[in-house]
C-alpha cells in the first residue's frame, strides 16, 4: 500500500500541506501499521501522536518513529481501539487508512466510527471525512469467458456446480476506462462525522443509462475519498480510467446478458450487509429491471464478499 502514489501522496498532501489543522494538535491514528501518517502528522506540526494498531506492525511502527527520531512525538500501542484507554483522555485530530475493497469489505470504518464517539474532541477534525460509492456497466466478455463460462466444459467434463459458485464472488480488478458502457451513478455516500454502524447495511437505488449500443456483461464499483476540511479540497477516485490504486475496482458478473442500446435505462437496487458469521464480510444483492429494445431482464443476484 505504501508503493500505492495516489493513496499515500493524497495523505500527504492533506496532512503536510495542511499544517493549520495540526501545528499543537493531540492526533489518533487509527491503524497506523507502518506509522507513514503520524510521521506525515508530526512534519505538520502535531504536538503528538498515538498511532495505534492491534497487529504486530506496532513493533515496526516503534523501530520506523525510533529511527526517523520521532518517538518523543508519537506513542505506538498495540492495542484493540474497542478495548483501549488513551493516555490523552480525547484528541484533536483522527487520522485513519480506513477503507478497503469495495470501500467497505474488511473496512476499518466500524473502527474508526468508535475512536470517534469515544476519543474525539467535540468539534474535532477526521481525516479523511467523506466518502462515495459508485455503479456502473461494463462489456465484459472475454474475461467473464474466462473466469466464469470455463466451468462449463473443464477438459470434457461439466464442473458448472462451480461456476454457480464462481459468478457469487465479485471479481477485484483493474477495468479499462473503454469497458463502461453506462453512465455511472452514486449510490452511497458517506459523512464520517455523522455517520453510525447501522448506516453500513444499507439498500440504495441506482438508475445507469447506455452510452452505446453494446452487451453488458458486469457491474463495477468503485469510490472516492476526501479530505474535505483542508484549505483545499483534497480527494481521490478508485474508478476505471482513473491513476491506479491498489484498492481496483470490484466487478460483479451477472447470470444473464444484458443487451442496451444508447440512452436506454438499467433501473436496480444494491444492498449490503455485514455477514452474520462475520462482520468484516459483506453479503451484497443486486436487483436489475431492465426493459429494453433487444432484451428485458427482470433478476436479483446475491453475491459475496469473502
Amino acid at each position: 500500500m505504501l508503493k500505492d502514489e495516489v493513496r499515500t501522496l493524497s495523505y500527504r498532501r492533506a496532512i503536510v500541506d495542511n499544517a493549520h489543522l495540526f501545528k499543537g494538535k493531540t492526533v489518533m491514528d487509527v491503524g497506523c501499521g507502518t506509522g507513514i501518517l503520524s510521521m506525515f502528522c508530526v512534519k505538520a506540526g502535531a504536538a503528538h501522536v498515538y498511532a495505534v494498531d492491534c497487529s504486530d506492525i506496532i513493533n515496526q511502527a516503534k523501530q520506523i518513529v525510533s529511527d526517523n527520531n520521532m518517538a518523543d512525538k508519537i506513542t505506538c500501542i498495540q492495542a484493540k481501539v474497542e478495548d483501549m484507554t488513551l493516555p490523552c483522555g480525547k484528541v484533536d485530530i483522527i487520522v485513519s487508512e480506513w477503507m478497503g475493497y469495495f470501500l467497505l469489505y474488511e473496512s476499518m470504518l466500524n473502527t474508526v466510527i468508535y475512536a470517534r464517539d469515544n476519543f474525539l474532541k467535540p468539534g474535532g477534525t477526521l481525516l479523511p471525512d467523506k466518502a462515495n460509492m459508485y455503479i456502473a456497466g461494463i462489456e465484459d466478455s472475454e474475461y467473464k469467458q474466462e473466469k466464469i463460462e470455463f466451468w462449463n466444459n473443464v477438459y470434457g467434463f461439466n464442473m458448472s456446480c462451480i461456476k454457480n459458485i464462481a459468478i457469487r464472488e465479485p471479481l477485484v480488478d483493474t477495468v479499462e476506462a473503454a469497458a463502461q458502457m453506462t453512465t455511472a451513478c452514486k449510490f452511497m455516500s458517506i459523512d464520517l462525522n455523522t455517520v453510525k454502524v447501522a448506516d453500513l447495511t444499507f439498500v440504495r437505488p441506482f438508475t445507469l443509462k447506455g452510452t452505446r449500443n453494446d452487451f453488458m456483461h458486469a457491474f463495477i464499483a468503485w469510490f472516492d475519498v476526501e479530505f474535505s476540511k483542508c484549505l483545499k479540497p483534497i480527494s481521490f477516485t478508485t474508478g476505471p480510467g482513473a491513476k491506479y490504486t491498489h484498492w481496483k475496482q470490484t466487478v460483479f458478473y451477472s447470470t444473464e446478458v444484458l443487451s442496451v442500446s444508447e440512452q436506454e435505462e438499467i433501473k436496480g437496487s444494491l444492498s449490503c450487509k455485514p455477514n452474520a458469521k462475520n462482520p468484516r464480510d459483506l453479503d451484497i444483492t443486486i436487483a436489475v429491471d431492465f426493459d429494453g429494445k433487444h432484451c428485458s431482464v427482470h433478476l436479483s443476484q446475491d453475491y459475496f464478499l469473502r
